[in-house]
């Protein structure tokens, strides 16, 4: 069988449409944004000014998490990549795709369980 590589899926991990908060750390000055979509390998969000690919970067989210029947703010913080940025439709905005490069355990964790709940949230809602 031979498949159509631009129809494949090739992310590895799962993705959820949600806006987090989000502060990209730069030498050249902090943005604050909210993400697009995230994934426990990366986020994808809009930015006021264009990111050049290959770019370290520091990433903070803060991830909203239910622990033992209570909210918890969970801040993340680690290192990123910049593997895209496209001009978006409105002027002077970038959508930017950033990759987690050094995220530790338990962070990636904190976002697989924000992943999963979004997940359950979205599946409860369609019934």
């Amino acid at each position: 069988m031979i498949f159509n590589k631009s129809a494949q899926e090739r992310r590895r991990a799962p993705r959820v449409n949600h806006q987090i908060p989000i502060k990209i750390i730069q030498e050249d000055g902090d943005i604050v944004t909210e993400t697009v979509n995230i994934s426990r390998s990366g986020v994808y969000c809009q930015v006021n000014r264009a990111l050049a690919p290959m770019s370290k970067l520091k990433v903070r989210l803060l991830l909203q998490l239910n622990h033992k029947d209570k909210w918890i703010n969970k801040p993340v913080t680690c290192a990123g990549v910049v593997v895209r940025t496209e001009p978006a439709a409105k002027t002077n905005t970038y959508n930017v795709a950033i990759f987690f490069n050094d995220l530790s355990k338990k962070d990636s964790e904190n976002i697989a369980t924000y992943i999963n709940a979004c997940s359950l949230d979205n599946l409860e809602k369609s019934k």
